[in-house]
């Protein structure tokens, strides 16, 4: 499917309006694409968090596919098993439909408590695809951290004050973690660069085996932000060197987009209420320098693994605003 705004356009929606996900939610936004992106039929299973539970309302439901609740810990599992029955059924010649399976997971159902379950499914070769839908947090009840949430952000479980400056340890970097399994094809995107998103996710339901995508969306709530700056979160956090755009493909590393100028990481946090007590004491500057220490040499680290795509950097947003699709 060409990605055209077009063509798009006279898509069917598959995930429907209607939900009751934030205006301005990031995870909103991407479950979309993901379904705009999605051809062949479908079924999806999606862990407990802000999806389900404000999508899947009973008697109410935002998806317009085959789509199935599991636990918090479990969509991995949930996927394999489906999966796993289509493979039979296949074999005994009793189904010759050609059928996609997604399972789909928040970063406290990925990061932490369904890492068991992910990487279960991953080893056993499961032909599937996952996406963490990654907001930094527990949002869905009540912002306490994950392993996604960066050095020094407050939440409910890592708060700032006298005694703390936020959460003490740096995220956990998955997608890593993810590439050592060797899988076929894991990236990282945002909703903001809806091309590269888009793309990913047909590259990734087109291999046979089991693929990844690490999504960053915006928690408009959790990162205290205006409703409206979601995508700008989004995008500076690619601006930044934050959260690169890269694909792993049959081993071999690929960087998706490089800033024109990378901009400091400060303009990432500055706008975002969770990091506010780093600006506003000066002796948490210190954790401002480790921040941007760290994304230095993460980003630096990147390059070295990575062949750079020709293509320029600003060829998605002049082409097609992210807007246009949120």
């Amino acid at each position: 499917m060409a990605l055209s705004l077009k063509e798009l356009s006279k898509k069917e929606e598959l995930f429907s309006s209607g939900h009751r996900l934030c205006a301005g939610c990031g995870a909103a936004t991407t479950m979309r694409q993901i379904m705009l992106a999605t051809e062949d039929p479908v079924v999806i299973s999606t862990a407990t968090g802000c999806v389900y539970v404000a999508t899947a309302t009973y008697p109410y439901t935002a998806w317009k596919c085959n789509w199935i609740h599991s636990a918090f810990e479990n969509s991995a599992a949930t996927i394999s098993g489906v999966e796993a029955a289509y493979q039979s059924l296949k074999r005994q010649g009793k189904i010759d439909k050609k059928i996609k399976f997604i399972a789909i997971g928040g970063d406290g159902g990925t990061y932490d408590i369904g890492l068991q379950s992910l990487s279960g499914a991953l080893e056993r070769g499961h032909n599937f695809l996952y996406v963490c839908y990654n907001n930094e947090a527990y949002m869905n009840t009540g912002i306490q951290r994950s392993g996604a949430t960066p050095l020094g952000a407050s939440t409910t479980t890592s708060p700032a004050g006298s005694a703390s400056y936020g959460k003490k340890v740096f995220r956990k970097d998955l997608t890593a973690i993810v590439a050592a399994h060797n899988i076929p094809y894991l990236a990282q995107t945002t909703p903001a660069h809806w091309r590269d998103l888009m793309g990913k996710v047909q590259k990734a339901l087109a291999v046979e085996g089991p693929t990844f995508l690490n999504i960053l969306a915006p928690c408009h709530r959790g990162w205290r932000v205006e409703m409206k700056d979601s995508m700008k979160l989004a995008r500076l956090a690619a601006d930044t060197c934050y959260w690169p755009l890269y694909e792993v493909e049959n081993g071999q590393w690929k960087l998706n987009y490089t800033p024109k100028e990378k901009k400091p990481v400060t303009e990432w946090l500055k706008p975002q209420g969770r990091f506010k007590h780093l600006f506003s004491n000066p002796e948490y500057q210190k954790v401002v320098d480790r921040l941007q220490e760290t994304v230095d040499k993460e980003w630096a680290a990147l390059l070295k693994k990575c062949v750079v795509e020709s293509k320029p950097p600003e060829t998605e947003t002049k082409t097609a605003p992210a807007r246009d699709v949120c």
